[in-house]
């Protein structure tokens, strides 16, 4: 079904409107030199590689020098603007003008900030962030639909989550300080902010360097902490325990992207979903006629293989940008009151394990995304009264407008109803406390939660309503199917009477 053609003409129009403004933000691009935007150009063609992701991908690097400078450096202010210019040089290097958007949003909030009541911010700046990134994604989606190309988008989901949650971090402050928290602002208590930080500390949180291109996008607590030195030192200069060192929490996320780049590559060489020709015009290879005539085990197995290694690449970027922000220990968790380190899970944006072997959703979600995760937990969920519906609805708007990315969300919906059944009604019968984890259930859960991921997963990958519904038709929509008829007949089941001599 076609938009209407005044409605395409409104959306044509406001687009050059905007583009209208590209020669007046122009200049602002100065930081890279032009001799840099050359020699990058000229790799990409002797390489044979995108421009745009190779620009991605060096940003990505270059955090890691950068890393060892901001260690170096004193507390205070300087770190603050160090952050601040050299997340702007990378945004600029990975991005050009389009940086500005970056700088708009911030500037923008922080000015909501600093004039609205904390009760209008948690609502105004959500929104307003949330405007934003709805306008960026309709914007890609018309220009470029299913298309890979970078634009602003990426660092804007980044910055989105940043102020979503620091609104939320103001108006818990003021009502702990006011002695009348509610029990959402007490649970978030630790990530609390008593007084709105000045212009340059604010730019230094959002625009800084190590997470601003993919994240992960943690508390402003935590990078105020690593800025100031309250992490490492006590406020007359001493040690709160023995510093760690930072080599192995910085090479081993730095070694182990290198290895998972290198799964990604081949892998999915030799199992694409995608057609390996024109992904963005051409019907993706599980659903090709071809590919069809397979046996649907062959067919399923092919797929989840396929979205093994597709995942891959979401290692890589989290787990080199967990590096890169170790390298200042912005990552590193302090100190217990005891002096012992409390390790770097700040972070550590991907349990790679976890999730691979999660037997839950719950335990899939915990390990995939965790800062993302963070935020929808601790500023939708407990915000709407533990909504799901609402919480992957806005993670679905979060991502963007494709139809498979609600089909996604509103499937794992679903199917965490079924896990929390499944957990109340057959896990005490099967899964007593105490267990050892791989029981013959325990493997049971992890093979059916691999199961119905890999099935719901799909239409996050392919996008489009046509590609996506086929997908599913091509396996009978046994991954919706299975799980519906699960829950009605365990609905129909009595819950198992509890021992009262077992522990929870």
């Amino acid at each position: 079904m076609e938009a209407p053609p005044a409605l395409l003409e409104m959306i044509e129009n406001s687009i050059q409107f905007i583009y209208s403004f590209g020669p007046i933000f122009e200049p602002t691009v100065v930081l890279v030199p032009e001799v840099v935007v050359e020699a990058v150009k000229e790799l990409s063609i002797s390489t044979g590689q995108d421009y745009d992701t190779l620009r991605q991908v060096l940003g990505l690097f270059a955090c890691y020098p950068l890393g060892i400078i901001m260690g170096a450096l004193p507390y205070g202010k300087t770190k603050h603007l160090f952050s601040f210019l050299l997340g702007t040089f990378l945004l600029q290097f990975t991005l050009g003008v389009q940086w500005i958007h970056q700088l708009i949003t911030s500037l923008v909030c922080y000015g909501m900030f600093l004039t609205l009541p904390r009760k209008t911010t948690i609502s105004i700046v959500p929104i307003f962030v949330m405007l934003y990134i709805t306008l960026g994604h309709i914007h890609r989606q018309y220009i470029d639909y299913l298309g890979y190309t970078m634009d602003f988008t990426g660092a804007q989901m980044v910055i989105t989550i940043k102020m979503y949650s620091f609104a939320y971090n103001l108006y818990d402050g003021e009502m702990i300080a006011k002695g009348t928290p509610d029990r959402a602002s007490k649970k978030c208590a630790p990530f609390a902010i008593e007084k709105l930080p000045g212009l340059l500390e604010f730019l230094g949180f959002t625009f800084c360097f190590s997470n601003v291109l993919t994240g992960p996008a943690f508390e402003y607590s935590a990078y105020a902490n690593a800025c100031s030195g309250e992490l490492l030192y006590t406020p007359d200069g001493k040690p709160r325990g023995k510093i760690p060192g930072r080599l192995i929490p910085c090479l081993k996320p730095l070694l182990l992207s290198f290895l998972v780049l290198g799964i990604h590559v081949v892998g999915s060489s030799y199992f694409p979903i995608h057609d390996t020709v024109d992904a963005q015009n051409n019907t993706p290879i599980i659903i090709t006629e071809e590919f069809m005539s397979n046996s649907i085990f062959y067919r399923y197995g092919y797929m989840w293989i396929g979205l093994f290694f597709t995942r891959f690449k979401y290692y890589f970027a989290w787990k080199n940008a967990e590096g890169a922000n170790n390298v200042w220990y912005a990552g590193f968790d302090g100190f217990d009151d005891k002096g012992n380190a409390l390790g770097w899970e700040t972070s550590n944006n991907i349990d790679i394990l976890g999730f691979e072997l999660a037997q839950n959703f719950k335990s899939l979600s915990a390990a995939w995304n965790k800062k993302t995760a963070n935020w929808l937990g601790r500023y939708v969920y407990m915000r709407t009264n533990g909504s799901l519906i609402a919480t992957y609805s806005l993670s679905a708007f979060w991502h963007g407008f494709y139809p498979g990315y609600y089909i996604f969300f509103l499937s794992t919906a679903m199917l965490t109803f079924c896990e929390r059944i499944g957990r109340k009604k057959l896990t005490p019968l099967f899964h007593n406390a105490g267990d050892p984890k791989w029981s013959l259930y325990g493997i049971a859960c992890c093979m059916a939660t691999s199961f119905v991921a890999e099935y719901s997963v799909i239409g996050f990958i392919v996008l489009a309503w046509e590609w996506t519904y086929n997908t599913y038709k091509s396996f009978y929509f046994i991954g919706h199917i299975i799980p519906f008829v699960f829950y009605i007949v365990l609905s129909a089941v009595p819950s198992p009477k509890k021992d009262p001599k077992k522990k929870d």
